[in-house]
């Protein structure tokens, strides 16, 4: 079964759950009615009283579940916001009021019943027939549940009353929930319902399979009066029955433990994530008195001190990102749909990795860790305070009995940055019957946990000396994906720092989304708090940043280091296998050759010529090979070599794409320096300015600079491309200007002291203009090259053969690859509404064509030359009093060196990229010549095909 398949498939499995859920189930069975609806998508309307802001004072309905906020109710806070007003601030405390009446099935009289909340924010009273059903629940992101046989009606409705307060009345459960770095909501936002049992059943099951094929279970056991057997048989994932473990049950036991072994398992990783199911049987006699099914993994976790974290008796290193549980429209209300989404957006990356930031999440987001595969921190709230003992004991308890059997989840994490109650840290193995590791995620050294330290946004250096001690280094926040910088940015030195250090355990990206909400108070903007929410490498519906590829290029398990390919290519690559788990001869590879598209070519992109699948070496995990590819002998002949590797669910790794020779092969079909006939360059002198003219192209020179000064195109019409070369760093002062005419155009050559050396441009008499440009600088520099001015505001947008469709920086060249891209002009800033991807303007690289298409006309750069960067425009990476990285001047430069981009926090932004690592340092110019040629063509180049049938105005009084 291929991996979008099995997708799909389990898709449509989760998709029908609930309503598989008010299907009648056994009576021997736990039976569910849901009196709400089960996800964003599938709501239910219940009657709903606001006390506070909009739509309040007075009875309506509301759907659940929801966050009443984005019901049109309440006002909106931000968490922090305690922070951004000072002490005279207060956050929003409305209450609200749910009504809901409901009827239960005769069949569950006898039976016990309880209500299920699955989270509500923040204190939670519950009443069913006008009677209290326990004590206010305290914690907003935690399953708890009530038993209510004896408040029940059978054959009558029955009244559901829900008093939720915003605010709850234990401080340190706002200190924990609501003072934190994320937006606050309230409401019933997770789905309620219903549960039967017989009156003899199991629960709060605890599954502890280790990679041996070691197996036990332990379960409580409620109102067995007379001896009993439970019996517990292993499922495998075609449901045959490969193992059993059979326990006696004694009358008025509490707990039974049951334990078997099974001999070679298929053992549970995120690469491996094989499950397996265990059907709990509890009998008097051969009478079936109940059952339940719960699903598992085979796998074990080791902290081993001083070395790393092992999975299986392998040490892995985790790949990892933190994730909130978020949706614009709809708040902390999700769906299976955005579940599944996140958890293949997070294994696109390359990712193997994700923590619950910072609250427990649904349980279908972990069910998709399971049968995907991915590692999980399960982590409960505490932002930077933490729940006291009192409060935070009964979340623990209720946290760890949802998520415990979810083999997913490899370490509990107690709370966030100081939000760590130590005395909780023995709670959680008391619920957890595996007994996973507990960490403590944290942004101050010194609060390492368990052998673990976790410290936050160290960088390059600092975490050199980290990993130098004697700690295993897992830092839970790195590399803050605040607008464009941090993410993939910086993280390519870092993640081979950690890749290579013994005691790394991996790390987790800041952060995965921008949490941008739907203001149903302010005409449906999406919010993102300015610049505290958006610090993810996806909008807040999921658009890609260019960190997204980058990351997904860094994180490759397939890693293949070859830049260019050499001149003697034998098919021959060099391959090393980064999986955990896995087997290259478990993946497969497909080749392709392809050649480019030209300008005049209707669309982007490139057109396939051959391609084959080829055989997968057998490179064991962690080592490295080689991969053949058996090329065919004419490859050279194709403009490029793409190859495609495929995980062993056909899922693509990553795609690499080589030149197959030069800049200069790729523009045949592009360049036309030879006229069909020769025409003759028409050269007009004055005293301050020197026109060429050749094929209705027109370009003037500044006497007095050198410059450009005016341009107009093969079309007849302005082209403002002007103010240009000039040095984006270094100094000049233009000496003088001279021309000559050549058999083949005209030459114009501009020279200069300083750091230009000399500028030789040559009007070819088919319009082409060459230009030839040598410069020198020394010392340290943000940017290297020349610039020239045109209004970006008459730009529509761009097509160009090199790197794309992504921006880069010098600490973020990843992630992009040699095409021919196209992309309409737009205002973006990464990480801000409207979330258009990928950004038009920016540094691009490794450039041999690129034309512009503007108000004015086309114009067409080319350059034979490796390694330009053009940058397209006024853009900043973080955003802030003034913007960093600073730009060249002009508007279109073409650069041999560009800066890097560092991280930005909040308001603070880090002036200093170097400390990222060596990728991440401003630009070492030693200064040796720099020498470049390029080629302009302003205008449409000619058609060979018939003239159309219309005749344009001789005039257009529009321009």
């Amino acid at each position: 079964m291929s991996f979008k398949t099995l997708c799909s498939f389990l898709l449509s499995l989760v998709l029908l759950l609930p309503v598989a859920a008010h299907a009648q189930q056994p009576a021997t069975q736990k039976q569910i009615q849901y009196l709400s609806g089960t996800d964003n998508r599938r709501t239910v309307k219940w009657d709903f009283y606001c006390t506070g802001g909009r739509k309040s004072g007075y009875w309506t309905t509301i759907a659940v579940p929801s966050c009443w906020e984005q019901e049109g109710f309440g006002l909106y806070n931000y968490g922090r916001d305690y922070k951004t007003y000072g002490k005279n601030f207060r956050f929003a405390d409305e209450q609200g009021l749910y009504k809901h009446s409901f009827t239960v099935p005769a069949s569950w009289r006898g039976r016990r019943i309880e209500i299920v909340f699955e989270g509500s924010m923040t204190d939670t009273e519950v009443k069913v027939n006008g009677q209290v059903a326990g004590t206010v629940h305290q914690g907003a992101f935690y399953r708890f549940k009530y038993d209510i046989t004896d408040k029940l009606k059978y054959d009558a409705p029955n009244v559901l009353e829900v008093k939720v307060s915003k605010m709850s009345a234990e401080p340190t459960v706002n200190n924990a929930e609501r003072l934190a770095d994320y937006w606050v909501f309230g409401g019933i936002f997770r789905p309620v319902y219903l549960q039967s049992y017989p009156q003899q059943f199991l629960e709060n099951v605890g599954i502890d399979a280790k990679a041996n094929g070691s197996f036990a279970v332990r379960a409580n056991v409620r109102n067995v009066r007379q001896p009993a057997q439970v019996q517990a048989d292993i499922l495998d994932v075609s449901g045959q029955v490969v193992g059993t473990a059979r326990a006696e049950v004694a009358a008025n036991d509490t707990v039974v433990r049951l334990a078997t072994t099974l001999r070679n398992p298929r053992q549970w990783t995120a690469e491996t994530p094989n499950l397996y199911r265990t059907r709990l049987t509890l009998r008097n006699g051969s009478e079936t008195q109940y059952q339940t099914t719960e699903q598992f993994g085979f796998r074990t976790i080791e902290i081993r001190r001083g070395k790393g974290i092992y999975v299986n008796g392998t040490q892995v290193k985790m790949k990892g990102t933190n994730r909130h549980s978020w949706w614009p429209e709809t708040g902390r209300t999700l769906n299976d749909s955005i579940h599944l989404a996140d958890v293949k957006l997070i294994k696109e990356m390359n990712m193997n990795a994700v923590r619950m930031s910072h609250y427990p999440p649904d349980a279908k987001f972990l069910q998709l860790c399971d049968s995907l595969g991915l590692y999980v921190l399960d982590e409960l709230a505490g932002w930077q305070t933490a729940y006291s003992t009192k409060a935070g004991e009964p979340l623990v308890r209720e946290m760890v009995l949802k998520d415990q059997n979810h083999p997913s989840i490899i370490f509990w994490s107690n709370g966030n940055e100081g939000g760590t109650n130590k005395e909780l840290d023995d709670d959680y193995g008391r619920y957890d019957f595996s007994n996973r590791p507990v960490i403590h995620a944290h942004h101050k050294p010194g609060n390492e946990h368990n052998g673990i330290d976790t410290n936050h946004y160290e960088n390059f250096y600092s975490t050199q000396k980290i990993l130098a001690d004697s700690l295993i280094y897992m830092p839970t926040e790195f590399l803050h994906s605040q607008d464009d910088g941090g993410g993939g940015a910086g993280l390519a030195d870092l993640w081979e720092l950690h890749w290579k250090a013994q005691r790394s355990a991996g790390g987790f990206l800041w952060a995965l989304v921008d949490e941008g909400i739907v203001r149903t108070d302010q005409n449906n903007i999406i919010d993102v708090n300015a610049v505290n929410a958006p610090d993810g490498v996806l909008g807040p519906h999921r658009e890609k940043e260019g960190s997204f590829f980058a990351i997904r290029e860094i994180f490759s398990p397939i890693k293949i280091r070859l830049k260019e390919l050499p001149t003697k290519f034998n098919g021959s690559l060099d391959v090393e296998n980064r999986y955990h788990h896995t087997n290259l001869n478990q993946c497969f590879f497909q080749w392709e050759l392809v050649n480019y598209r030209k300008p005049n070519d209707p669309f982007a992109g490139s057109i396939t010529g051959k391609k084959s699948r080829i055989k997968s070496p057998a490179v064991a995990s962690l080592a490295a090979g080689k991969l053949k590819l058996e090329l065919p002998k004419d490859w050279k002949n194709y403009d490029a070599l793409v190859l495609s590797a495929y995980d062993p669910f056909k899922n693509l790794v990553y795609k690499w794409t080589w030149r197959t020779g030069s800049n200069a092969k790729l523009l045949d079909g592009v360049l036309a320096l030879q006229a069909k006939e020769n025409k003759a360059v028409e050269v007009t002198e004055i005293d301050t300015a020197l026109t060429v003219k050749a094929s209705n192209i027109t370009v003037t020179f500044s006497k007095t600079s050198g410059h450009i000064t005016a341009v107009t195109g093969n079309n007849g019409d302005r082209l403002s491309f002007t103010n240009g070369p000039v040095l984006v760093a270094g100094t000049s002062k233009f000496t003088g200007l001279q021309h000559r005419t050549e058999a083949d155009g005209e030459i114009i050559e501009a020279s200069y002291s300083g750091d230009l050396k000399t500028v030789r441009w040559k009007m070819h008499g088919n319009g082409w203009l060459r230009m030839e440009y040598e410069y020198a600088l020394s010392g340290d520099h943000p940017f290297a090259g020349i610039s020239f001015t045109y209004p970006e505001n008459f730009v529509i947008g761009a097509k160009w053969l090199g790197q794309g469709p992504y921006r880069v920086w010098k600490n973020r060249l990843q992630g992009v690859s040699t095409n021919v891209w196209e992309n309409a002009n737009n205002n973006t800033h990464t990480a801000a509404a409207p979330w258009i991807y990928p950004e038009f303007k920016g540094y691009f690289a490794d450039i041999a064509w690129m034309e512009m298409n503007t108000v004015e006309g086309k114009f067409l750069i080319a350059s034979p030359d490796k390694g330009l960067f053009i940058r397209r425009f006024n853009f900043y990476g973080l955003s802030g009093i003034k913007p960093a990285p600073g730009l060249p001047n002009g508007d279109i430069s073409f650069l041999d060196a560009i800066p890097p981009i560092g991280t930005k926090l909040g308001l603070n932004i880090d002036n200093n990229p170097k400390n990222l690592g060596p990728d991440s340092e401003t630009n070492h110019l030693s200064g040796a010549p720099m020498k470049r040629t390029l080629f302009f063509y302003f205008g449409l180049a000619p058609a060979d095909s018939k003239p159309q049938p219309y005749t344009a105005p001789v005039k257009d009084d529009l321009f």
